[in-house]
Formats: structure tokens, sequence, C-alpha cells
């Protein structure tokens, strides 16, 4: 394990090689995703680091937990942090791209639980690092191709969960009821009290409800952690 491995309290991660890095939506995904349908099989779209995939590996006791990733080297970084943790045996990473995915297992696999922190920014504006873009923009997996593609492959009952920008809550919502997915449960996310609506978890799933919705202050003050956010989060963070 090198100096800069994000060591969490039952895993580390190597992201030397990764575009983008451990970063707190991620984690926020991870620890809400819901598990009390007991999933067995998981699936994270995009995985990155792996973080995801791994903070589920940990969670469940979900007997399959796959993860797509397209960029060359955050697959081999999430294979090798898949190998490296306790749970390489539930852990699978495919190297492709979701479409392509979507179209050669839609027949053949169905998840009970999809998951998904995906690439956000849609505007023109591009950093030049083509692994940071292809990973941080939204035309390598526009929202619509993503919840089409996981309307697919998600089981009869399952759970399909993202995060993503406040904004696109609605759009998203939109999108999600043309494939028959709805919202059963939503937080909108705050970085304190004081400050815009930043961010919403949603779950989607094929039953239409009436979604439970509440909200998630993250600070109090600069690194003074807000209660629920430390319940939220204290199975992972070494100093929560």
């Amino acid at each position: 394990m090198s100096k800069e491995a994000f060591k969490f309290k039952q895993f580390s991660i190597e992201q030397d090689r990764c575009a983008m890095k451990i970063g707190t939506d991620g984690v926020l995904l991870g620890a809400w995703t819901s598990i009390e349908h007991n999933p067995e099989s998981i699936l994270d779209i995009g995985a990155g680091t792996g973080l995801i995939a791994l903070m589920l590996a940990q969670r469940s006791d979900a007997f399959q937990i796959d993860a797509i990733e397209i960029e060359d080297n955050a697959y081999e970084q999430a294979v090798e942090n898949f190998e490296a943790s306790d749970w390489g045996d539930r852990l699978f990473c495919y190297h492709a791209g979701f479409d392509e995915f979507v179209e050669e297992m839609q027949d053949e696999e169905k998840y009970d639980l999809i998951i998904s922190n995906p690439p956000f920014y849609s505007e023109d504006y591009k950093t030049g690092n083509e692994n940071r873009d292809q990973a941080r923009f939204a035309d390598a997996l526009p929202l619509e191709e993503l919840i089409e593609g996981a309307s697919l492959l998600l089981s009869e009952n399952g759970d399909f969960d993202i995060i993503i920008p406040h904004s696109e809550e609605n759009k998203a919502i939109e999108v999600a009821k043309i494939h028959n997915l709805y919202p059963n449960r939503i937080t909108r996310v705050k970085g304190t009290a004081e400050t815009p609506i930043k961010r919403s978890l949603i779950s989607f799933g094929f039953s239409e409800m009436e979604p439970k919705i509440d909200e998630l202050v993250l600070e109090i003050s600069r690194h003074n952690y807000t209660p629920k956010f430390r319940e939220l989060v204290k199975d992972f963070y070494l100093k929560l």
C-alpha cells in the first residue's frame, strides 16, 4: 500500500492513476443507498477507483458485485483495489462502455441494485486532461443513456440509485418516468445549513409511490460535521 492510498476503516484505495479522486459524493452515495431489500447482485456504473463497489461489499452480503469502467487507468486501478480488499472474490470490474455492456447483458443479467456517481458537467468547458474529462463530463455518459440502460438491467424489485447536481433532479425524474422508473427516496444535500442545495441523492424503482424526501447538511462549520452526516459515514471514515 502506497503512502498516497486513501485509508478507510476496512479497506484502502489507491488512486494515483485515477483521474477522479476520492470525493464526498461517492462516499455519500455508497453509505446512503439502502440494502434493506438484501440485494444479491449489484452493479456500479462508472467505477472509478472502485470506491462505491467496495463500500457495498463491506455493507452487504451480495454474492455478485460488478462494476464497469471505460477509462484504462481507472479500470486497472479499480481491479487492483478490488484484489487488495477482503472481498475480492465477490468483486469484478468490466472494462467497457456502458452502451456496449447494456447491449450484451440486458437479456442475460438483472441486478437487484444499480448504483452510479455519474459524470456531471455538461457545459462545453474541458480541462484539457482527457482522462479527467472522460470521468467528469456528461457527454461521456449522458443522463438519458444512464437511466435507460439502468432500466434494462434492473430486476423487477430492484433499486437504481444516483447522486447528481440538484439542478438535474427534475430532469432525472422526468427521464426516469419514460422508462417506468419512479423515485422512492430523495435526499437533498447542502454543505451547511445556510448554503443552497448542492446535490440530490435519488433512489428509483419500478413501483410508483410518493417518495420519501429529506435533507442532509454536511457541516456546521469547516470540518465540524453534523451528527446526521457522521452517523451516515461512521463505518467508513477513519476520523469519524
